[in-house]
């Protein structure tokens, strides 16, 4: 047992692992899961400008990715509807309906040349990994220059953690970038693609919460139009929760139409009598037309889950930007050094006539030796020693370059090598200001719809479903059967409710109970109250109980106030074992006793009033209202006072 455990234990925190790290969460790095780099690594590596089956580009994904073909494709779709690094062709979804794309074979992707751009495919920079198989290699994270994470969003669900990350404006992301490159503050709110309304007053730099809302056209008073949806939503799931709030009585509709193509269109007509004002709160209180949605930047970073902020991943993209930068400048003058040194070597080479030297050598040894000698008296001209590899590359250039060889040409392009290696180490000493001026060019690159907002940030306030829920649904008790509740067939009904209300009840025993709203319950025989429990209200409410004791038949009354209470647990308003007659929130009324028949006993009944007796605390017992067996009690009718709960 004790070794299955412990290969148990062990495989779990390998499955967890691999769950958190190449599955679900994304990468800070490029801002992308394996299966996402996958694709755009075999996109990069089959680029030719053409439009390719996408069943293709599975097919070849499937090289690096183990986890099969449907994953790919689904992926595959998605990114392209990112509409950041793939251009579509054919049938691939409507993001507002929520159709699927088409079958693979019928649909084309390519790459878009700023990918490219924006993610570094240099092995120089980019690490790569051998793939499952060994048979190729894998970056293990491209070297993304703008902050993925942020501009395409993700969710995911790994092993005791998840990921949802919002999107974000490109453009408004590239502007924040470049803030923080020059130390201005800035501040970063979700964009959808679906457009609708949010509320970010909650947003917490990425950790916090967002309200979305549809975007509705109200100018018809007899009929709603949306034509923007809140995010998460699809037409279809849209329309499913109001016909569902149509058909449980929340709205009055006649009809819900579905107009959607490329644009929004839901149109909702209202029922006669019924305006738009009215029915505009209930949509966004009991339909997806309101939704709150619950944000956790959760990113891997160094090889590890990291939780961090809007403002923390921009911090950090700007380092990788200037870093990648860097880098590139570096190699790029390093190749140049390299190409300057070969063509210095060429020039003396040829003007000198060193290859005149190697005429008369008969071995390989003789010949590499008779060039080096021929360069000793130009060392100075040389930026390096030459090696083995510099002279082989000058025994091949053939006789009739050497003989046609311009040194003009090889002069400008020597000077227009020195310009840009010039050019290079200045851009080196202005590491920020290259950034920026990089960011500016990748954003004229990038098409112009993506630099529109297309949610609205606005304040909302979020409609409490209890304040617009009308109270029209009879609650019944029946004395026959002592059940109480919204579905109880017979009896009489006590007043309207809503499913939200609070119903406190008292029983027989005075034993009394708050619950919410039943549909069935039961309360036994002869419940002696019934009203609303809402906690403010209930607690300024004056309780008058009337109750016999058994053993003496004597009566007693208590006026009390409930302070507070915990739903669906019973308390006492009476001791136990006594029977409640009477219970009133009247703060005053008369009632009458009528005593049990006595030989000496002359007066048989007597009137009180409630209102010569004190308050007491919920937990005191009551006051005897007279020595004397009491056979009946009556009570003096009269409505409630304003403020009181209904009997």
């Amino acid at each position: 047992m004790a070794y299955v455990k412990n290969l148990f234990d062990q495989n779990f925190i390998q499955y967890a692992s691999y769950v958190i790290r190449d599955r679900a969460i994304p990468e800070i790095t490029d801002g992308l899961k394996p299966v996402q780099r996958r694709i755009i690594h075999t996109l990069i590596k089959t680029d030719d400008g053409r439009f390719t089956k996408v069943a293709n580009v599975v097919g070849k994904v499937m090289a690096y990715h183990p986890h099969g073909d449907a994953s790919i494709y689904t992926a595959l779709v998605n990114l392209a509807n990112k509409e950041i690094f793939i251009d579509k062709q054919g049938n691939f979804g409507n993001m507002y309906t929520g159709d699927s794309a088409s079958a693979p074979r019928y649909i084309e992707c390519r790459l878009r040349p700023v990918t490219k751009e924006i993610l570094n495919t240099n092995p120089k920079i980019t690490q790569y990994v051998d793939t499952y198989d060994g048979r190729d290699t894998e970056p293990v994270a491209f070297q993304a220059k703008l902050p993925l994470v942020l501009i395409m969003g993700a969710e995911g669900i790994a092993v005791g953690m998840s990921t949802y990350i919002l999107s974000h404006n490109i453009h408004e992301v590239i502007d924040a970038e470049r803030k923080c490159l020059r130390g201005e503050k800035f501040q970063l709110y979700p964009d959808f693609p679906t457009g609708g309304l949010i509320d970010v007053s909650d947003y917490q730099d990425g950790l916090g919460k967002i309200v979305t809302r549809a975007k509705m056209d109200t100018s018809d008073e007899k009929k709603i139009v949306i034509t923007e949806l809140p995010y998460g939503s699809t037409t279809e799931s849209l329309c499913d929760s109001i016909e569902k709030a149509v058909k449980n009585g929340k709205i009055k509709a006649t009809s819900i139409q579905d107009y959607t193509s490329d644009k929004v269109n839901i149109e909702i007509r209202l029922q006669r009598g019924v305006y738009t004002k009215d029915v505009v709160d209930s949509l966004y209180a009991f339909t997806d037309c309101e939704q709150t949605i619950y944000c956790n930047l959760l990113v891997i970073k160094d090889n590890m889950p990291v939780q961090m902020t809007c403002t923390q991943v921009i911090e950090y993209h700007c380092k990788q930007l200037t870093g990648i930068l860097k880098q590139e400048l570096e190699l790029e003058k390093a190749d140049l050094m390299e190409k300057l040194h070969l063509r210095t070597l060429e020039r003396i080479f040829v003007e000198e006539r060193i290859y005149k030297k190697i005429e008369q050598m008969k071995t390989e040894e003789a010949v590499i030796k008779a060039v080096k000698d021929g360069f000793k008296p130009f060392r100075a001209e040389l930026l390096r020693d030459i090696t083995d590899e510099d002279v082989d590359h000058l025994l091949k250039i053939p006789i009739r370059r050497i003989s046609l060889y311009d040194m003009n040409k090889n002069k400008a392009e020597v000077s227009a090598i020195n310009a840009r290696i010039k050019e290079i180490n200045k851009l080196l000493k202005h590491l920020v200001e290259y950034a920026i001026s990089w960011l500016d060019g990748i954003e004229k690159k990038l098409d112009a719809e993506s630099s529109k907002r297309h949610t609205k940030i606005t304040n909302i306030h979020t409609i409490d479903v209890k304040t617009v829920t009308k109270r029209d649904i009879p609650l019944r008790y029946d004395e026959k059967s002592g059940n109480l509740g919204i579905e109880v067939s017979g009896g009489s009904e006590l007043f309207k409710v809503t499913p939200y209300d609070k119903i406190l009840y008292v029983r027989k025993s005075g034993i009394y109970s708050v619950s919410e709203t039943p549909k069935k319950l039961f309360v036994g025989p002869e419940m002696r109250f019934c009203g609303f429990a809402d906690k403010e209200s209930l607690s300024k409410v004056l309780f008058t109980i009337i109750y016999r004791e058994p053993e003496t038949q004597f009566v007693y009354i208590k006026r009390c106030k409930i302070p507070s209470f915990i739903m669906n647990r019973d308390y006492f308003f009476a001791p136990e074992g006594c029977e409640v007659l009477h219970i009133d929130t009247r703060k005053n009324f008369n009632f009458t006793l009528n005593y049990v028949k006595k030989p000496r006993l002359k007066v048989l009944s007597e009137k009180f009033k409630a209102g010569d007796y004190e308050e007491k605390s919920l937990k005191a017992k009551g006051v005897r209202v007279v020595a004397k067996e009491v056979q009946s009690l009556e009570v003096q009718s009269q409505k409630p006072e304003n403020g009181e709960l209904p009997l």
